[in-house]
């Protein structure tokens, strides 16, 4: 989940899900609708952002962490990986400073305090923006947003392929988590049953003691499969995403003084978005599909 409310939940795209309204009307805007599976696409492609000069930057280093796979971490070579990895590198090219470009990892906990000292000028490992980092810290606009998910029991039997199929059917949750308060606010009718940890969760859903899990989108694709669910149990309807309970999503995290780059990265982060280079590396990292 990102560390650390779009009024609909059925999830394509933060601006898109606004259009929708406007959409059934007969109307067109400039965000497409993803394909399922697809990456929701985050940038407007009729906007063109400004693209700041930045030739006198002496060098951009991006901090990183190397325990939040697959968006950053260590491969079975020892490198440093992942879909934080191969965006840093086309956020470079596409603005020509490869060779001023850096990549450093460091332990999850020491990434603000070495962005603020200036031992870098961006981290990109996945940090929620909350109103105190704003306070603090610059952000670009969220390239990806990581949603919540169902999956149910393949034996659950469930009329229906929506959320509304487990109405009064028990859907564990891991307890006192966004999550947990996200399903019981968007689901009343579900009957929420609490875990004490993730494992926990999932043993019962393997176990079919609940139908279905309500969590993660990122960790449960993964898990549903892989080995470890012994093919049990699949994705269900969704994807959701409340930015009340899930945040904003992923962003780059700068300081105040370097807004311009900011500014360069979010113009970046577009053109990637526009010729389908961000799409490309969401696939490489997420095979199963997030949404």
């Amino acid at each position: 989940m990102i560390r650390g409310i779009l009024a609909s939940l059925r999830f394509w795209g933060f601006r898109a899900v606004l259009a929708l309204p406007v959409l059934a009307a007969g109307a067109t805007t400039g965000l497409a609708q993803p394909a399922p599976g697809d990456m929701p696409v985050l940038f407007d492609a009729r906007e063109r952002l400004p693209k700041p000069d930045i030739s006198a930057v002496l060098r951009v280093r991006f901090l990183t962490s190397t325990d939040f796979p697959p968006l950053n971490f260590i491969d079975q070579t020892g490198r440093l990986s992942g879909f934080h990895i191969d965006l840093i590198r086309e956020i470079c090219a596409e603005l020509h400073v490869e060779a001023k470009c850096q990549i450093q990892a460091m332990p999850y906990a020491d990434l603000q305090r070495a962005l603020s000292q200036g031992n870098g000028e961006a981290v990109v490992a996945g940090v929620a923006v909350t109103d105190p980092l704003r306070q603090q810290f610059a952000f670009t606009r969220p390239y990806m947003v990581l949603p919540a998910r169902f999956v149910r029991n393949r034996m659950a039997k469930l009329e229906g392929e929506r959320a509304s199929a487990l109405f009064g059917r028990p859907v564990g949750v891991v307890s006192g988590t966004a999550h947990e308060a996200m399903l019981k606010a968007f689901f009343p009718d579900i009957k929420a049953v609490g875990f004490e940890s993730r494992e926990a969760m999932l043993a019962a859903l393997t176990k079919a003691n609940v139908d279905a899990v309500f969590s993660d989108g990122l960790q449960l694709s993964f898990w549903a499969a892989s080995p470890a669910s012994d093919n049990c149990c699949a994705l269900f309807d969704g994807p959701f995403v409340s930015e009340r309970f899930l945040g904003e999503g992923l962003t780059i995290m700068l300081r105040k003084q370097d807004a311009a780059l900011a500014t360069a990265f979010d113009n970046a982060l577009s053109s990637l978005s526009r010729d389908g280079r961000l799409q490309e590396i969401y696939l490489r990292y997420f095979p199963h599909g997030l949404y």
